[in-house]
């Protein structure tokens, strides 16, 4: 019993030990959590003090980038900068919001005041740039000076991204720094990539408008760079600080920064892959000896061709030393190379296990990074950069195409082209390619050789047609001092050259028709430099029928010649090709006429076709007679299968879009090529025509018969001069059994039905033109029983009988009819005349589609187009609305605005009233820029188009003899 006793005592001893135990853990957990609680609280606070000093140093960016360059586009976006040093006005951001190309850029600082920024400094390879702005403009802010602190990024620190996310003014997103040896990310091929540098990733997700963010530490340093981030997963990207701390400090003395290179790009790969590699163990020994941290080495990637290190490196060499020092990261090896630009240094690299040494000329990043661009017919054309050459894997020799624009976009030629020849003229530069320009008159023709991403090694050859009319042609070089792109105009080129004369045979398929109509079958191609009246494309073609051999006229839809802005081109038989011109646009129908000049085709055989008005029935056998893309005549059996009226949804751009037409559909009618429906003896009963119509979003085509009555129709308007008259009321048919639910009268049903015995319909009043006469006395639902007394129960019995200044109409309205005087319009066939390019945007009489469509009146200036990056970009003046007013001042006519902004100072502002589509009322204000957005206008007359500068913009000579450095 004692020794039970005992034991029992010990237990109870034992677990009186354990609870004193479990007491004090207790006891220390609860204090360690108390402990850990009174830190995290801490934490926050001094985060939040933190956060409230340097706030004020963080700015949120406004950048346009004007023109496309390199490897970036023009356009309006917002980011993040920070200030780097107060007293100078030194704001530090991402070189892809500095940009290589021209800029402008505004900063608003956390209270909301706004100051202009000037680029200082772009890097050529990483990723930061600085800005610069007058501290004496800022009135109501001390902004705070963020320090650099590079060594500060370590792992695991809790960090901020402070900026611009998102689009807001300063938002605050929390990281922790995982890695700092991360490679640079990869945007894509053509696109901006960084290298030869390590990023810093952290666990944080960052959105647009933070690029340039500060990363903080708790002590309010910036450690970092927000750079990128990880669309796929919440992590960032960020730059290192070393190079940026130099090239500021640099930048602080008033210098200039020295960028040195071996056009090398460089990877750091671990010791095991090294040793693969044939890194040998004495080597491995001495890095790991002097760098105890070091993981890796830097091994060569790619070596640029043609560059002083070809032959010298390759591919897989482990780089060991650089002036006789151990290299060991991108730091040391970027500090050897910045210091010794245009010096010879002595290299050590190991090969498969041997140690080979070379001495080698450091060059010059900025000498190849381009600084200089052309442009004309609204291409941009630059220098191709070390970039972009490393990129196409190629010498660092030809000229990029930074956007074809429209003198390249006829050709076929894309962005992401590197022009080797022009003209048959070796370019290797932009001088060459001016002295090339410079010797072409307007229109003349030459050819382009080049080069694209997705083939680098195979030339491609193409032809363009010089432009000097519709865009000015000159050379803009970076000027950092005024902190814009001062540019010179280019020779003015040889006078124009009237094109040849030509002669040509049309071949045909043996088909009588196709014998027939050959020689009245032409291919249009219609190229637009300018979008205007809702048209968004710019290149269209399709088939034109001779229909006035003597005058050179040629009827085609307005699929094919939408506006009469555009350059015409015709090729006859598919060999000789001439230019033409529009002559007539329809004002109402799916119709335009081109002419030509006669002359230009020597003893062509071409020949008026054989219109007929013949009115075609269902079922009868036609055929189609038409020229494919390749310019064969094709010829295709059909069958007419009804006569219907077309129905298009309204436009969304309010572009064209046809009503009040009766159409040809064809059973098994071609839809590949457009022309024109014959019976068989080759009599044109009607075109063949390509409708363009917008279904939500989307562009749709089809293709029906317009009767030739309407085409001999406009030939008569045009050969005469008239104007063609229209009641500007848009119709449907309906059922006169419909008609009679609506209360219409027995005598009127009679009366209609003996009119029209086949087709028992009356018009309906869908819509009529706003502010025309008929919008003044008709309403929707109205029916339309007659004209001057004449019964009418098809669209094209209306539009004859209203040729007249004013009709009286039988109107059939709640139960009643009634007897309306209404005076018609008399409409032109010009399409859009004048065009006026202002602050980015195009502007333009409100044309008629807007009124007929949307009931939009045609008062104020209708904004046709906007360019990305320009002011009416940034500023919010968008497609599709009209500017009713200009600093108050009432604008109903380009005139008037005008007068209303003529005088604007370089980045003045001005105060615009818009009216939406739907009639909101919008105010913005739109700050103008005559440098890179000058004004001038766009005029047809009887010479053509011609273009007039109104506000010229500086044009400053280049000096010297315009080297890239």
């Amino acid at each position: 019993m004692k020794y039970v006793r005992k034991g029992r005592e010990a237990v109870s001893a034992a677990f009186e030990c354990v609870h004193v135990w479990a007491v004090v853990a207790a006891l220390s957990f609860v204090a360690s959590m108390v402990s850990s609680t009174a830190a995290a609280e801490d934490d926050k606070t001094r985060w939040s003090e933190t956060l409230e000093r340097i706030s004020s140093g963080v700015v949120s960016i406004r950048v346009d980038a004007t023109r496309a360059f390199d490897t970036g586009w023009n356009l309006s976006s917002q980011a993040t900068g920070f200030v780097v040093d107060a007293k100078r006005g030194l704001i530090l951001t991402n070189r892809h919001v500095v940009t290589a190309g021209p800029v402008t850029a505004e900063a608003i600082f956390i209270n909301n005041e706004e100051v202009e920024l000037k680029p200082v400094y772009r890097d050529p390879v990483h990723d930061f740039g600085l800005f610069k702005y007058d501290p004496s403009e800022l009135h109501f802010i001390e902004p705070s000076e963020i320090k650099l602190d590079p060594k500060g990024a370590q792992i695991g620190r809790e960090i901020r991204v402070v900026g611009n996310d998102a689009g807001e003014q300063l938002a605050i997103l929390a990281g922790t720094i995982a890695r700092l040896d991360r490679r640079a990310p990869d945007y894509g091929r053509g696109k901006y990539n960084d290298f030869n540098t390590f990023y810093i990733q952290a666990a944080s997700s960052t959105s647009g408008g933070s690029s340039g963010s500060p990363v903080i530490d708790i002590n309010g340093n910036a450690v970092a760079l927000n750079a990128g981030a990880n669309s796929n997963a919440a992590s960032s990207f960020f730059l290192p600080l070393d190079r940026i701390e130099t090239a500021l400090r640099i930048i602080q003395k008033g210098q200039q920064v020295q960028r040195g290179t071996f056009q090398t790009v460089f990877v750091k790969q671990p010791f095991d892959e090294l040793e693969r590699l044939g890194l040998t163990r004495q080597t491995e020994a001495m890095v790991r000896k002097e760098f105890p941290d070091n993981t890796g080495m830097l091994v060569i990637s790619q070596v640029a061709r043609e560059s002083n290190a070809v032959g010298i490196f390759e591919p897989g060499d482990i780089l060991i030393r650089a002036n006789g020092n151990f290299v060991s990261n991108f730091v040391s090896l970027a500090t050897t190379l910045d210091q010794n630009v245009g010096a010879d240094i002595l290299v050590e690299v190991q090969r498969g296990g041997q140690r080979f040494e070379h001495s080698l000329t450091v060059g010059d990043l900025h000498a190849i990074s381009p600084r200089e661009y052309l442009e004309f017919g609204d291409a941009v054309v630059n220098n191709l950069s070390y970039l972009q050459a490393l990129q196409f894997n190629r010498t660092i020799s030809g000229v990029y195409v930074a956007n074809p624009g429209y003198v390249f976009g006829t050709a076929a030629i894309p962005r992401n082209t590197v022009i080797t020849a022009l003209g048959g003229h070796e370019v290797t530069n932009i001088d060459d390619f001016e002295s090339v320009l410079n010797d072409l008159a307007d229109g003349e023709r030459t050819s382009v050789r080049f080069f694209t991403f997705d083939d680098p090694q195979a030339s491609k050859l193409r032809v363009i047609r010089m432009d000097r009319r519709w865009y000015p042609a000159r050379r803009c070089y970076r000027n950092d001092d005024p902190g814009y792109w001062p540019c010179r105009d280019l020779d003015e080129g040889p006078e124009f050259r009237p094109p040849a004369v030509g002669s040509t045979r049309f071949a045909t398929n043996g088909d009588p028709r196709s014998k027939e109509l050959a020689p009245s079958l032409v291919m249009v191609n219609f190229d637009i430099p300018y979008t205007v009246s809702g048209v968004s494309d710019r290149y269209y073609h399709g088939t034109g029928l001779i229909v006035d051999a003597k005058l050179g006229l040629i009827a085609v839809d307005r699929n094919t010649v939408p506006i009469a802005l555009g350059d015409v081109r015709l090729t006859f038989a598919g060999s000789l090709e001439i230019p033409g011109r529009v002559a007539y646009v329809h004002p109402l129908h799916n119709l335009a006429l081109v002419a030509y000049d006669t002359s230009l085709i020597g003893d062509t055989p071409v020949k008026t076709a054989n219109l007929s008005s013949k009115v075609v029935e269902p079922g009868e056998e036609i055929w189609v007679v038409g020229l494919k893309g390749n310019h064969q005549i094709t010829v295709q059996a059909a069958e007419i299968a009804s006569v219907e009226p077309v129905h298009f949804p309204l436009s969304r751009t309010l572009r064209f879009r046809d009503s009040n037409l009766e159409t040809i559909s064809l059973v098994n009618g071609p839809t590949d090529f457009d022309g024109v429906i014959v019976d068989k003896r080759g009599r044109v009963l009607s075109l063949w025509s390509s409708f363009a119509y917008q279904a939500g979003r989307d562009l749709q085509q089809t293709n029906t018969g317009i009767p030739a009555d309407l085409v001999m129709e406009m030939l008569d308007i045009h050969r005469a001069g008239k104007q063609l008259r229209s009641l500007e009321t848009e119709f449907s048919m309906i059922p006169l059994a419909s008609a009679r639910k609506l209360g219409i009268n027995d005598e009127w049903v009679s009366r209609l039905e003996s009119h029209d015995p086949k087709r028992r319909q009356v018009l309906s009043v869908v819509r009529a033109v706003a502010a025309s006469p008929a919008a003044q006395v008709l309403r929707p639902g109205d029916l339309i029983l007659a004209v001057d007394g004449k019964p009418v129960t098809r669209f094209r019995d209306v539009e004859l009988a209203v040729q007249k200044d004013s009709v009286s109409l039988s109107v059939w309205r709640d139960g009643y009819e009634i007897d309306l005087p209404v005076e018609t319009v008399a409409l032109h066939g010009h399409g859009v005349d004048r065009v006026v390019a202002w602050s980015g945007a195009l502007l333009q009489t409100p044309h008629r589609a807007m009124a007929a469509q949307r009931g939009i009146e045609p008062y104020g200036v209708y904004v046709a187009y906007f360019a990305y990056g320009s002011p009416a970009n940034r500023f919010g003046l968008w497609a599709g609305r009209r500017i009713v007013e200009a600093d108050g001042m009432p604008t109903p006519d380009l005139d008037s605005f005008l007068v209303a902004v003529d005088g604007k100072k370089h980045r003045e502002s001005v105060r615009l009233k818009t009216i939406t589509w739907n009639r909101l009322v919008e105010v913005i204000t739109l700050k103008v820029d005559n440098n890179y957005w000058p004004t001038y206008e766009l005029l047809r007359g009887n010479e053509g188009w011609r273009r007039e500068n109104l506000m010229q913009a500086p044009v400053v000579a280049l000096p010297g003899s315009g080297s890239e450095h």
